[in-house]
């Protein structure tokens, strides 16, 4: 049985949201299936993808081939890592504490990412509420420039016709 690791898609038109589960690759895409894995929302910014590690450290190390899109949803979770660093220890190249020293230095290195990613969204956030108020101010401005040259006209206006 070929196990692929791949998306079952749920969620509305439109607003699509996915688990990621272990599969037999000859069944549908949202058939059934052997595990769930975790789940993959595209909706939010940025995307929120919650895996259960060990499980899919587990597949992938017993020969499950991931989809392209899950591919790069284990990656940028460090499963393939993890299980490049675990294919190193195998061999002898590098030793306990360097795999988890090299794995929390990832860690950290992508937390820190994660948090610049969301400062830069607050600000822009921010930034772009502020230039909509001043866009409005200006607006409001300029119309209330325009009623007061209009009421001062009327006024000239009825100054000249009473003398």
């Amino acid at each position: 049985m070929a196990v692929k690791l791949r998306l079952q898609r749920h969620g509305r038109k439109g607003h699509a949201f996915y688990y990621i589960v272990a599969t037999d690759s000859r069944n549908r895409r949202d058939g059934k299936f052997i595990e769930k894995i975790g789940t993959y929302n595209p909706n939010t910014d940025p995307s929120s993808v919650e895996i259960n590690f060990e499980s899919a450290l587990y597949w992938i190390q017993n020969g499950a081939q991931p989809t392209d899109t899950v591919r790069s949803l284990l990656s940028k979770e460090g499963v393939l890592l993890k299980n490049h660093l675990i294919k190193g220890l195998k061999k002898g190249a590098l030793t306990e504490e360097q795999v988890e020293e090299k794995f929390n230095k990832w860690l950290e290195e992508k937390a820190n990412r994660i948090k610049q990613k969301k400062e830069q969204l607050k600000a822009k956030k921010e930034k772009d509420r502020q230039d909509r108020i001043d866009a409005e101010r200006a607006y409001s401005n300029q119309r209330l420039e325009k009623r007061n040259a209009v009421n001062a006209s009327e006024t000239a206006e009825e100054a000249s016709s009473a003398s």
